[in-house]
């Protein structure tokens, strides 16, 4: 299974939303908490090309964007082939 990365926020719905939908799979994750900014965002914000929005998702070395994102692959079926790269 691919490495799956994900910046996220405490209070952020969409960063909840995501992991729900990671859970439910039984994806393994890291969860990088990104509450008090620091060399962690930044280290975001590099890697997602200047976006500066939780959650902000990693599937091995591809970008996957943001909550909405995820759940587009998903619906498309498209999700599960990327996990399982």
């Amino acid at each position: 299974m691919a490495k799956v990365e994900i910046y996220t926020k405490s209070t952020c719905p969409y960063c909840v939303r995501a992991l729900q939908l990671l859970a439910t799979k039984g994806v393994a994750h890291d969860n990088i908490v990104v509450d008090q900014g620091g060399p962690k965002k930044e280290e975001m914000i590099q890697r997602a090309k200047g976006r500066t929005s939780v959650p902000q998702i990693f599937i091995g070395d591809r970008h996957i964007g943001g909550c909405d994102d995820l759940m587009a692959l998903e619906s498309r079926g498209k999700l599960d082939a990327l996990l399982a790269a």
